[in-house]
């Protein structure tokens, strides 16, 4: 679920107003554009020191070393990410009673948000962060993963309510369908930036929303 991050316009945790708290935020700010622009190992703790104003000694003393970078980071997006996705399923949840309503509400309130943050940051920190997993410690590569499976589980929950109440048109393996949403998503952010297509991410996102409507729905 990569888009549901944008640095700019998402709540943060309340952190100290001390100027050392301000500098880490921006830190990772910085490195979170980089890394979407061109990976991680293509940024340098050099680049990200002259951007910020400060010495390379006040980069260690927020991070101990690239890969901690790395792993605050992506604390920190999957914190975010979660605030979002809890934010777009309460509303979605107070505008129907209905799990599978609700469900298709939200996956059109997630395909508008997907529209605007991607046109800021055309890709998707866990999906870079995947690929070039050697380049960092066990830590870091299991905080990834602990991210898609709490994903998994948020869309598993939901689905196994809708199965209670709309029994689906086709054998359907309910983890399969969680996951999807996630592979959609990541597959459309490649596809769009492959193509220079700024609209179809948005399209995919729609065309999954409309298989669970024909999966479930009784007309």
């Amino acid at each position: 679920m990569c888009p549901a991050t944008n640095p700019e316009t998402l709540p943060r945790v309340q952190s100290s107003p001390r100027k050392g708290s301000q500098t880490r935020d921006r830190l990772l700010d910085l490195a979170y554009d980089a890394i979407i622009a061109k990976g991680f190992a293509g940024t340098s703790i050099e680049e990200l020191v002259e951007a910020a104003g400060i010495t390379k000694s006040g980069f260690f003393y927020h991070f101990k070393d690239k890969n901690d970078l790395a792993r605050q980071l992506l604390k920190r997006y999957l914190h975010e990410n979660e605030v979002v996705l809890d934010q777009l399923e309460a509303r979605a949840r107070e505008l129907s009673d209905d799990p599978l309503h609700a469900f298709l509400i939200f996956l059109k309130l997630y395909s508008e948000m997907v529209r605007d943050v991607i046109a800021q940051h055309p890709g998707c920190i866990v999906s870079t962060l995947t690929y070039q997993d050697r380049l960092f410690d066990d830590s870091v590569v299991r905080l990834n993963r602990e991210g898609m499976l709490a994903w998994r589980a948020r869309f598993m929950r939901w689905l196994e309510e809708i199965v209670v109440l709309h029994r689906p048109r086709v054998d359907v393996d309910i983890r399969d369908l969680a996951d999807q949403m996630t592979v959609v998503i990541d597959g459309g952010i490649i596809m769009q930036r492959a193509l220079a297509d700024p609209e179809l991410l948005e399209r995919q996102a729609m065309l999954h929303r409309a298989m669970i409507r024909c999966l479930f729905c009784d007309n």
